[in-house]
């Protein structure tokens, strides 16, 4: 009877063991497909300036409003403000990011608003799980119109007049 529990405790162990090593190689061909869309662009290009348009038409909405709060709308740091300056705003872990991050998907250095003008624009500084603005991944400077959402790993925050 030893015996044969044994074998028995082995194959599940075996059987396990397979189902670790198929979920590992399950996520590794995600990540895989999530970086080959972002670099080759499986998305055609009226796709992104759909996006876009809709962004754009959100800035417009709004004629004439400035921001002038950046406010922290959910994560840990949720009902955070800060008011908005001349200079740019670092966002990230770092001690020394204008505003800190408590979230463990934000990087080190994670994203930037810098003001253009009236506008204020976010810029991705090369973060591991990227920035969104309104669901929209930043790989540029990108204007940041008033009320629409930005995403930084599990915290979202806008701009307010």
């Amino acid at each position: 009877m030893p015996a044969l529990i044994l074998q028995l405790s082995r194959l599940g162990f075996l059987i396990l063991l397979w189902l670790f090593i198929l979920a590992a190689i399950r996520v590794i061909r995600s990540d895989m497909r999530v970086a080959a869309e972002g670099r080759v662009g499986v998305t055609s290009a009226s796709k992104r300036q759909q996006r876009r348009n809709t962004v754009s038409a959100r800035a417009t909405a709004l004629p004439g409003v400035r921001p002038s709060t950046l406010v922290v709308t959910a994560g840990s740091m949720a009902g955070t403000r800060l008011r908005l300056q001349n200079g740019p705003i670092l966002i990230g872990r770092a001690e020394d990011s204008t505003l800190v991050l408590d979230d463990d998907f934000a990087s080190t250095r994670h994203a930037r608003l810098i003001q253009q003008g009236d506008w204020w624009a976010v810029e991705d500084l090369g973060s591991t799980n990227g920035t969104y603005l309104d669901r929209m991944k930043v790989t540029a400077t990108t204007p940041v119109p008033v009320g629409v959402p930005i995403r930084i790993g599990r915290s979202v925050m806008e701009l307010r007049p």
